[in-house]
């Protein structure tokens, strides 16, 4: 397989400067899935952002994103600068957090993220919430812990805990890990990261950002080679999303043409992995356009999407459902 970004795309027509060739190579992605999966698709709308379309409206006490950490991070990446964490609601102890958890059971909400702002390491200071998060799990509710980089012992903590998935970032250039992350951490420690939790035999869905560098793709297709080596059931691909208030702040993002192109070589490269594009992507008036062709590109589910990607779904003979809860665990 060419792992070079040198793709165009089938949109080229309505978006100017798409190379020629990603039309080709959508087809042979879309493919794939056809011959894997079953006609349909799953449309991912947490209660993290609120959603309202004619298709679909959601609750958005159900599936919360919840921060141990409130707003502090002590690695305050580029990309994020703590503004993500704001998004989130806050329970920064094991108490709140439980209290939190029963209220949203008591109003029929389906479970919960976890997460938190990075120590030093670049780990979620989660050690301490597991005996609330075992708590949680009697419940009833489904949780699932943005982790960090882990050592094995605290993924076998995390098992025994109750929790369903793991969700890890996947950096695969050095350089980004040091510039944007702010970490002393090589691309294989990450890789050990993802092989240590699958060891315990937790679900981890790892995630990789495209464009993570500053709007430049750069370890994302060294990533994805290591992802399709280890070998994972998910796969969650998001883009970087130019944060007011963050280093990044007005960047040139990512163009649409690489993120398709990324997204059918993942297609390829892990043929029978269930991947989800995320809830991160570039906002804009190509949206649309890159809606589609993820669908193109044969993702099995998509955050948050577009009513019209809705209906090209329904013109590709796609079935499709909205759930609400996290793309990850769809």
């Amino acid at each position: 397989m060419d792992w070079s970004c040198n793709n165009g795309s089938a949109l080229k027509d309505e978006v100017p400067g798409y190379p020629e060739d990603l039309a080709a190579l959508l087809s042979r992605a879309w493919g794939v899935r056809q011959r894997i999966f079953p006609p349909e698709i799953t449309f991912a709308v947490p209660g993290g952002r609120k959603y309202d379309t004619s298709a679909f409206s959601n609750n958005r006490e159900n599936f919360l994103s919840v921060s141990i950490t409130g707003k502090s991070c002590a690695l305050l990446c580029d990309h994020c600068s703590g503004r993500m964490l704001a998004g989130m609601t806050p329970a920064t102890s094991p108490e709140e957090l439980l209290a939190l958890a029963g209220r949203l059971r008591d109003k029929g909400a389906q479970g919960l993220l976890i997460s938190g702002g990075c120590d030093r390491e670049g780990r979620v200071p989660i050690d301490s919430f597991l005996p609330a998060i075992a708590d949680i799990k009697t419940m009833g509710l489904q949780v699932i812990v943005h982790t960090g980089l882990i050592s094995g012992t605290q993924a076998k903590k995390l098992k025994e805990a109750g929790v369903d998935q793991v969700l890890l970032d996947v950096i695969g250039d050095r350089y980004t890990i040091q510039k944007v992350y702010h970490l002393d951490k090589t691309p294989g420690d990450y890789y050990r990261c993802l092989e240590e939790i699958l060891g315990v035999g937790l679900d981890v869905a790892p995630h990789i950002v495209i464009g993570l560098q500053y709007g430049q793709i750069r370890g994302e297709y060294a990533a994805l080679r290591e992802i399709a080596r280890i070998g994972v059931q998910r796969l969650v691909l998001v883009a970087l999303r130019a944060l007011p208030g963050t280093p990044m702040a007005g960047l040139q993002i990512v163009n649409y043409r690489e993120i398709a192109c990324l997204v059918a070589e993942a297609r390829l490269a892990c043929p029978r992995t269930y991947i989800s594009f995320g809830c991160a992507r570039p906002f804009g008036k190509e949206k649309a356009f890159l809606e589609q062709s993820l669908i193109d590109a044969g993702v099995n589910a998509m955050a948050y999407p577009e009513e019209s990607s809705i209906a090209y779904a329904k013109s590709k003979d796609l079935a499709y459902s909205f759930v609400e809860k996290c793309c990850s665990c769809v």
